[in-house]
């Protein structure tokens, strides 16, 4: 592997020109690719083997005239204190908002004051449900300026009026997300390399990739059936990782010079030695993203399969453009006061010459070796105090409910609370097939009496059949609002009952709705969790295991992550469902955790975890392998790789922080728990809590049993064969500087 990489690196460095001329084209014509492709369809949020998907596919089946996709609107009207809404003046300016409502791309518009349901008890609250011939994201601007106009002239008559559903939903806000973690990012690399055609390097690489990748999805939407919001997760995933696997290769560069090798040479070495390390842990990310796909929902499947994709794409500008960007840079990758002080190379003088201060990861690393019972336990216990609030998560989908008060959505959900109880905004669709009932509609007038009397029921309108009478429709109400744990308890009783009725009356009876399908999406969730965290550990435990040639070492990076996600989980509860520190990040409505935040974050947090663990150790194996004593390899590869993994780290918690001002509750949820996750792992697992376990395990982290030693592959992570192969690792030719002493092996 190291070798092949190194001559990769040296033919990108050598042949930079035309490597650099094959990116800008592959991004050339991705650009062109999305720019003239379709428009990328909806998400298509199915849930395969669930009773609410099996429902949805009876109704498609069925009803296929009335089974619409389109978008839809529900307009809340509430008449003056002490009026009532159907009083002349106020029925008046409501047909006159319905009438308004009507035409263009609106399919139906109904009455509320004909058929009946849609006045409160009171008589103080109607509404009125439009049906859009097209989904959302296809309404024209002029459709939806003429929701709000309606919405308007209502309120001019005196009534107070919202407006819910997903016709006026546009494409979230994502703040200044980019361009706040990539303006942090450029001034720690600033700081880190000193020069800033070094920092813009790692920039403008990860840029280049994110935007193939991004381009690409585009291009492939229609194709593919990837969806606007596929592209989120992987320019989050992209951008973070791309530039951290340029810095790794660009700080190795610089490394190799300082020791006196030649560019071309250096360069080599740079891709063969920290260029595996890229390979292996762009290879779990991969893993871990690509796994989402176990959980059989096609929407995550595509989300983190189109971000592997991006991974891999910038595992591989992290191999040809990064070396190809050092040749073009020169040396320049150094300040200029480096530049001026050794004008030969441009070089400073090697790292740990004689007489140099020990750098302050070497500093943390020793203080860590002589205290690593304290510092095991602190953090252990640190990150299990964190971790508590995870006992009381409680997920779900989010709903118009947890909007922000401020919205119109949201105040549309609060006056149809307030005039038809809680459970009206999350009513439960009943589809019963009758081809088996030898009476159908007295089984369905009897269905409709035992669910009224189920407990937490509020209400059951009549069975609506189909033209052909082989399928009926009907709403249950509940008398708990949508995201309320005694809904879920009363779902689970009418399914309770769909064996007994079926083998009564012959109807197989499903439950469905938005209600429904969130408590299925929620079971699928947890039930997935506990695969697919043994699928992709085990996957990556075999994967480091080849990478160390270790067996406790693997097992060590796995334990750390799950303390690193628990502790990042137990954040997210405190702050999205507690409320702690809510308003200082802009949380405007708390509620339940989404159901996908557990095992997204398991996926996402294990493969970027594991870039630190596979930086940083595979510098300790190195030194290890290299004839450094345990402890003294633990120095080493704090004083070789700390400052670019720490770095590392914070630019990647930039980025994902940036997202936390988006306006979407998900992204910034989202954007939230992948900053702390970063947070805890990079600075608490790597910094503190392996060198703690490596320093109380010595030798034996390396243990490795011989059979199995014979039976798994070299694949040379550390470039041993490497240099043996360029002579013991003696520097290339170079223009001839001072040598400087390497310092003694360090006993700890």
């Amino acid at each position: 592997m190291a070798t092949f990489l190194y001559k990769l690196g040296r033919l990108a460095f050598r042949r930079r020109r035309i490597v650099a001329l094959v990116w800008v084209a592959l991004l050339v014509a991705a650009g062109v690719g999305a720019s003239t492709a379709s428009t990328p369809p909806d998400d298509d949020f199915a849930l395969p083997g669930t009773e609410a998907q099996r429902a949805f596919d009876l109704l498609e089946e069925r009803f296929p005239d009335t089974h619409a996709e389109g978008a839809t609107a529900r307009m809340v009207f509430r008449a003056p204190t002490g009026e009532k809404i159907t009083a002349t003046r106020n029925k008046e300016a409501v047909r006159e908002t319905v009438r308004e409502l009507g035409g263009g791309q609106a399919a139906q518009v109904s009455d509320p004051f004909e058929g009946g349901g849609a006045i409160s008890k009171d008589g103080s609250i109607a509404y009125t449900s439009v049906t859009y011939k097209a989904p959302a994201q296809d309404l024209t601007d002029a459709t939806r300026e003429g929701i709000e106009d309606a919405a308007q002239q209502a309120r001019d008559a005196g009534l107070t009026v919202e407006t819910g559903g997903d016709a006026l939903l546009t494409e979230p806000d994502m703040g200044n997300a980019e361009i706040i973690g990539i303006a942090v990012a450029a001034i720690v690399l600033i700081l880190t390399f000193g020069s800033l055609i070094a920092a813009g390097l790692p920039l403008v690489t990860a840029l280049i990739g994110v935007m193939i990748g991004i381009s690409g999805i585009a291009a492939l939407g229609a194709t593919l059936g990837l969806s606007a919001n596929t592209s989120t997760l992987a320019m989050m995933i992209g951008l973070a990782v791309g530039i951290d696997y340029a810095l790794f290769i660009a700080s190795r560069y610089r490394a190799e010079l300082s020791e006196g090798r030649a560019r071309e040479e250096a360069a080599g070495r740079a891709v063969g030695t920290a260029g595996s390390a890229v390979v292996f842990a762009g290879l779990t990310v991969v893993i871990a993203l690509a796994g989402l796909s176990v959980v059989n929902i096609p929407v995550l499947t595509k989300m983190g399969l189109a971000a592997a994709g991006t991974v891999v794409i910038a595992v591989l500008v992290a191999l040809t453009l990064v070396p190809a960007a050092l040749g073009l840079v020169g040396k320049r990758i150094f300040g200029r006061r480096v530049r001026k002080a050794n004008p030969l190379t441009g070089a400073p003088p090697a790292a740990g010459a004689a007489g140099e201060r020990p750098k302050a990861g070497a500093r943390w690393a020793g203080f860590v070796l002589r205290r690593p019972v304290l510092v095991l336990v602190t953090t252990v216990l640190a990150l299990g105090a964190l971790a508590v609030p995870v006992g009381s998560m409680k997920l779900g989908l989010p709903d118009e409910g947890n909007q922000p008060e401020s919205t119109t959505q949201r105040k549309a959900y609060d006056l149809l609370s307030d005039g038809f109880g809680p459970g009206f905004n999350g009513p439960l669709t009943g589809v019963a097939d009758t081809r088996g009932a030898e009476d159908a509609p007295a089984a369905l007038a009897e269905i409709t009496k035992r669910l009224e009397r189920v407990d937490g029921v509020a209400a059951v309108t009549p069975a609506t059949p189909n033209k052909a009478g082989d399928t009926a429709t009907f709403t249950a109400v509940p008398e708990y609002g949508p995201s309320d744990a005694r809904t879920e308890d009363v779902v689970h009783a009418i399914r309770g009952q769909a064996g007994e009725i079926e083998w009564e009356t012959g109807v197989k009876l499903l439950v469905s709705g938005s209600t429904a399908v969130a408590i299925d999406f929620s079971q699928v969730m947890n039930d997935a969790l506990i695969p697919y965290l043994a699928l992709v550990v085990g996957l990556a435990f075999l994967l480091l295991m080849l990478v160390f040639r270790s067996v406790l070492v693997p097992l060590k990076a796995a334990l750390g992550f799950l303390l690193s996600v628990l502790a990042a989980l137990g954040s997210v509860v405190a702050v999205f469902q507690w409320g702690w520190a809510a308003s200082l990040l802009g949380v405007e409505q708390t509620g339940p955790i989404m159901s996908m935040m557990p095992i997204f974050m398991v996926g996402v947090i294990f493969g970027l975890a594991m870039d630190y663990e596979v930086f940083l150790v595979s510098r300790m194996r190195e030194a290890y392998v290299h004839g450094e004593g345990p402890g003294a390899a633990v120095i080493s590869g704090f004083r070789l790789g700390a400052r670019v993994v720490s770095a590392a780290a914070v630019i990647m918690i930039s980025v994902f922080a940036g997202f936390v001002g988006a306006s979407e509750p998900m992204i910034k949820m989202m954007g939230f728990g992948l900053a702390v996750a970063i947070l805890f792992d990079a600075f608490v697992v790597r910094m503190a809590l392996v060198p703690a376990v490596l320093g109380l395990l010595g030798r034996r982290a390396w243990w490795l049993p011989r059979r199995l030693d014979r039976l798994l592959p070299n694949v040379d992570v550390e470039g041993e064969r490497l240099r043996q192969r360029l002579g013991d690792g003696q520097p290339g030719p170079a223009p001839h500087i001072p040598a400087q002493r390497r310092p003694e092996h360090t006993r700890v």
